[in-house]
């Protein structure tokens, strides 16, 4: 859609600025074309204008926007991405545009340190696209699959970015890109009041395969579901980084903690895995309980609408770490099922391949048996792993590492409800409070100081305006917060939280284990999924039903999947399921 209104836009102020040519006086040849490419030039930058102010749009995480239309934050990244190349396109097209222009009639020093009153300020639009164009190159996926950390933090120049284009374009053109970074702004605020909690990690599980599965404490009005994920940033790692992880806990496994299974495949995760073991090692020498881990968590973000109970077969694939949420999804229908809970599938078909049966483990943290007895009865689940690199398996295959369990003293530091699955309501009137008192500072500042005094440089009413939405969203919309914040029902532990804490306890208080795989399971070695195969045997017994098939992992991984399924659906015959794919999985 914006491919085809970029082009269309340009078009139609292309024919436009050939019917003003004439305007312009007797012109050489050479000349009108010189003004022609300015016009194209200034026609560039109007469309860029329109697609940023759709940039920000999507990386608003904790939007009723993105939830009133339906899709969740980590899909809706790959808009901005698209956006992000888009609208660096069309700058850097308006500003070679404007320098040919300027080379050809001698002037490019003068117009380079430009800085107009009545015009666009043209040093701060030259640093403004520095700092876009840097951002954009580390966006590339080979510097950012590479280099994540350059990554990160060369994109939190967006500030210095928005700021210098305010100084370039002014209040006018601002206005025009005001409503998704008004959004934004909205949203990082919110995000930043809830970061700024310290939370509780209540356990902390170390696997063999480098996994490691944390606890968090949650206060019991948080709600999310299985298909949820939060971003996790631990300070004593870094001050900065944020992480996302899919929750592999069901929200039924309890009112008071969510669980986050967490792969070691990176720097962050691996001094992550250090930490939990420097605890482990701690508790050790201390003899007792008396380790403490806090973290800071944004989220939960994600789904709203639990679709994994919507099917009554489901098909989940999973590679490698992306074994998490599908923990989170058998527990939470073994949940359901037992408590007589709304709940469709009654099938389920778990395809999961590792590289090393060592990660095979991680399958502990679902006890099916003890969350549903006799479950088999209700439901039936179907396991196959395969384990890609290994032709047999391991002497070692099952044993989980020595595990620590964190004290819970402070069981009152728990997550914060503002930001994922919070209070509608206090959403709402957050922004429409912060939209209220923009519309106030502006209005008064205009009253009281610019029309008085005649305030009519560009670069210095386009800051002030930026400064009003800074403003209004830190007074007024703090102000709601701060009674959202009062409103939280923090609690001292009842009788329920201790028992369930008692419960985490006692699931993890141990030095080793053993799992124990379900009888419906089977381990292929050295084999990777034949979903040809897998498929087709599933559309002959399953006969003509809705099935859900939900993938998480690599791109390849999905790739494959979604082939696969189109080739069934174009070959279906009457009597044959219908597959419905969906991707679990995110690259943010």
């Amino acid at each position: 859609m914006f491919v085809v209104f970029v082009a269309w836009a340009v078009y139609g102020y292309t024919v436009v600025n050939f019917e003003m040519l004439p305007t312009y006086g007797d012109l050489t040849p050479l000349e009108k074309r010189v003004q022609m490419l300015q016009m194209s030039a200034y026609i560039f930058g109007l469309t860029a204008l329109t697609c940023l102010a759709f940039l920000f749009l999507p990386v608003a995480r904790g939007s009723i926007l993105l939830r009133l239309i339906g899709i969740p934050f980590e899909h809706a990244t790959r808009y901005h991405v698209w956006l992000g190349n888009l609208t660096m396109f069309l700058l850097t097209m308006h500003g070679l545009c404007y320098f040919i222009v300027w080379f050809i009639r001698g002037i490019v020093l003068e117009s380079i340190i430009e800085w107009k009153s009545d015009g666009g300020a043209n040093f701060a639009g030259i640093i403004c696209y520095c700092f876009g164009f840097t951002m954009w190159v580390t966006t590339l996926p080979p510097i950012r699959k590479r280099f994540f950390e350059l990554f990160f933090y060369t994109h939190q120049l967006y500030i210095l970015f928005v700021i210098f284009f305010s100084l370039h374009v002014g209040d006018t053109y601002v206005s025009k890109a005001a409503g998704g970074i008004f959004l934004f702004m909205l949203d990082r605020f919110l995000r930043f009041c809830q970061s700024r909690r310290n939370v509780d990690v209540i356990s902390a599980t170390s696997f063999p395969c480098g996994s490691v599965s944390l606890v968090i404490s949650k206060p019991k009005n948080l709600h999310y579901n299985a298909l949820g994920f939060i971003f996790l940033q631990v300070r004593e790692i870094s001050w900065l980084q944020w992480h996302p992880f899919s929750v592999s806990s069901s929200p039924l496994d309890g009112g008071h903690h969510l669980s986050v299974l967490i792969k070691s495949a990176g720097e962050w995760t691996g001094k992550l895995k250090r930490s939990v073991s420097d605890l482990l090692v701690s508790q050790t020498q201390l003899s007792g309980p008396n380790a403490s881990f806090v973290a800071s968590v944004e989220g939960p973000y994600g789904h709203e609408s639990p679709y994994h109970l919507m099917y009554k077969k489901l098909i989940l694939v999973a590679g490698g770490s992306g074994i998490s949420p599908f923990l989170a999804i058998l527990s939470d229908v073994l949940h359901r099922i037992r408590d007589d809970k709304p709940c469709l599938p009654r099938d389920i078909l778990l395809i999961w391949a590792v590289k090393r049966s060592s990660e095979i483990s991680l399958l502990s943290t679902v006890d099916m048996d003890s969350i549903c007895p006799s479950f088999s009865d209700k439901v039936n689940v179907n396991i196959r792993l395969y384990v890609t690199r290994e032709s047999e398996p391991s002497l070692e295959e099952g044993k989980i590492d020595k595990v620590v369990s964190l004290n819970t003293r402070s069981r009152g530091r728990s997550m914060s409800v503002l930001v994922g699955t919070g209070n509608k309501i206090w959403s709402g009137a957050y922004v429409i409070v912060s939209i209220l008192g923009f519309l106030i500072i502006w209005a008064l500042l205009n009253v009281c100081y610019l029309n008085p005094y005649d305030i009519s440089k560009w670069w210095y009413r386009g800051i002030l305006f930026l400064g009003c939405m800074v403003i209004s969203v830190v007074i007024f919309g703090g102000g709601v917060i701060f009674f959202w914040h009062r409103s939280e029902n923090v609690t001292p532990a009842g009788e329920e939280d201790r028992e369930e804490s008692g419960r985490i306890g006692y699931m993890l208080d141990q030095e080793t284990t053993r799992y124990k795989l379900h009888e419906n399971t089977n381990v292929f070695y050295g084999q990777r999924p034949d979903f040809k195969e897998i498929f087709g045997s599933v559309s002959d017994s399953w006969g003509c039903v809705d099935v859900g098939v939900i993938v998480c992992g690599p791109q390849t991984l999905q790739s494959s999947v979604a082939k696969e399924i189109r080739s069934q659906d174009l070959r279906r015959k009457g009597n044959r399921p219908v597959f419905h794919f969906n991707s679990h999985s995110f690259d943010l």
